[in-house]
Parts: structure tokens; C-alpha cells; sequence
């Protein structure tokens, strides 16, 4: 039989493509880390890693396993911080994985009212895209998610959203009082596949797709390639919260907005510190 160990080991490798690198993340010697690697494929009956040149690559029942391993080792580690939350938010840690907007606003202001009312627990920060943010949440690696979402967008199992409130989106360009029908032949500037589907959207619902001659997720990097005059773009409020040019124009789009949602993992109820969390969250959206 295989023990958490040897699926940490397993994961490990996975995560960092090697031995040698995954016996110095684990501080394990190397040959700690091949002996946990052939006691766990002698426990599974299957071959797991295959030698190639002087590495080691997985095979597909290693990359099968090693990716239940990844989520068994953070649910574990995730119940290890519950625990530590459940002693009356005395003490303990909850990891928050945003993405940059809501990282930049909402989420240092729950930070801060849970240091004022929650000294004890700490609030870890990872700046991600949504599916980076749900994919942590999923491996026990964040417990709490903050992302966008749009309207009609399929729950994924397991997974409960707090809608936290509704995200406007602005046209940003140079002029005052802007539209879309005045850009249809004009530069756009695209972000992630995330953004850049839901631009591609916004632009169908006017008649025309959006020539995207730059990309970039930085809200800061986007406003000045407007000033510059290298295109146009969307973004969202709270994006314009965390940075705002001067000489742009931000033009609301009306109708068009995202929903941003607070996400845990697994069934009710959330261990006290993660409720503290959700609280804080809530509270800072509307303040």
C-alpha cells in the first residue's frame, strides 16, 4: 500500500520535471526520492517514470497518478490549515488566490478589516487568472478564490461561489463620451483568453470583430498604450479602481458587466477562518 509520502514524492517530481529537483524542494537526498519513487510502483503494479538520457520523464499512468497525488497531498494540507483556523481564529492561515483586479482592491481591504478583527489569522495573497485560481482551489493549494465570472457561466463540481457583486466594464480610449461603433476599424488591445473572448463578445453584439494588434493582462501597461495611442480596450471597474490614468477616458459600457464570485471547496459549512474571509470579502466589495 502507497502513503502520503510517496504520493508528495510522486507530486513533486511531477510539479518540478526532475529528481534532483524535487529532492530540494522536499529536502530529501535523491536516492530518499527514487527509493519512494520504486516503493510506490511496487505498491501500484504499474510503471510510473521512465529514464530518459540522464532525467527521468512520467509515464501516462505516472502523469494519471501524479495529478490525483497533487490534489490528494493539497486537500491534506488545506485540512491541516482548517484546523489550526477552527481553534477560534485564534491562530491559523487562509490562502486567497485573485486575480489582479480584485487582488489590488477588495483583497487588501479584507485584509485589513481581518487584521483589525482577526489578528491572529493570517491572509496569504497569489495573484492568478480564474482557471489558475479554481485549478489551486481544486489541489488544496488556496482555500479561498476571488474571480470574474459571466453571467450563465456553468458551476464546476464541487466548487461554491459567493457572488460578491457586479464588476462594470469601460471602453478606454482618448476621447470623452466614446462608444464602440466608433472603434470598429480601430487597434484593440487583448488580454487573456478570458478577457480577450469576452472583448470578441462585447465587439459581435456592435457587428464587428476587434483587431487585436497588442496584448496584455496589466491594467497599467494597457491604459498607456491607450495614452499612446496604440489602440483601445475594455476593463473592468475594478481595475480602473486599482490604477487610473489621467489621460484616458473611460467610458461605461451599460448593461455589460462581470460577476465577481468568492470561491471555496467541498461541502458546508467553511471552517471558521475561511468565514471570517468570505465576510471580509463581502464587506469590501461595496465599500
Amino acid at each position: 500500500m502507497f502513503s502520503l509520502v510517496h504520493l508528495k514524492v510522486l507530486a513533486a517530481v511531477a510539479r518540478h520535471g526532475s529528481v534532483t529537483e524535487a529532492a530540494k524542494q522536499l529536502h530529501y537526498s535523491q536516492p530518499s526520492v527514487s527509493h519512494h519513487l520504486a516503493r510506490l510502483e511496487a505498491a501500484t503494479g504499474v510503471k510510473l517514470v521512465q529514464r530518459i538520457g540522464r532525467g527521468i520523464r512520467l509515464t501516462p499512468e505516472g502523469e494519471l497518478l501524479a495529478r490525483r497525488a497533487a490534489e490528494i497531498v493539497g486537500r491534506v494540507d488545506a485540512a491541516t490549515t482548517e484546523l489550526a483556523a477552527q481553534a477560534g481564529l485564534r491562530s491559523g492561515r487562509v490562502r486567497v488566490a485573485a486575480n489582479a483586479s480584485t487582488a489590488a482592491t477588495i483583497v487588501p481591504r479584507a485584509a485589513a478589516a481581518l487584521a483589525r478583527e482577526h489578528p491572529g489569522l493570517e491572509l496569504s495573497l497569489f495573484e492568478r487568472h480564474p482557471v489558475e485560481a479554481l485549478a489551486m482551489l481544486r489541489h488544496g493549494e488556496a482555500e479561498v478564490a476571488v474571480v470574474f465570472r459571466h453571467p450563465g457561466t456553468p458551476v464546476e463540481e464541487g466548487i461554491r461561489f459567493v457572488h460578491l457583486g457586479d464588476d462594470p466594464i469601460y471602453l478606454i480610449s482618448t476621447r470623452p463620451d466614446d462608444s464602440l461603433a466608433h472603434h470598429r476599424h480601430s487597434a484593440w488591445i487583448g488580454g487573456c483568453d478570458a478577457c480577450q473572448a469576452e472583448l470578441e463578445t462585447i465587439c459581435r453584439s456592435e457587428g464587428f470583430a476587434p483587431r487585436i494588434a497588442s496584448h496584455s493582462d496589466d491594467m497599467v501597461v494597457v491604459q498607456a498604450l491607450v495614452a499612446a495611442g496604440a489602440g483601445v480596450a475594455v476593463l473592468a471597474g475594478l481595475g480602473l479602481q486599482a490604477h487610473r490614468r489621467p489621460d484616458v477616458h473611460a467610458t461605461e459600457l451599460v448593461g455589460l458587466h462581470r460577476e465577481i464570485h468568492a470561491a471555496t471547496y467541498g461541502d458546508p459549512p467553511d471552517p471558521p477562518g475561511v468565514a471570517a474571509v468570505l465576510a471580509a470579502l463581502t464587506r469590501s466589495f461595496s465599500a
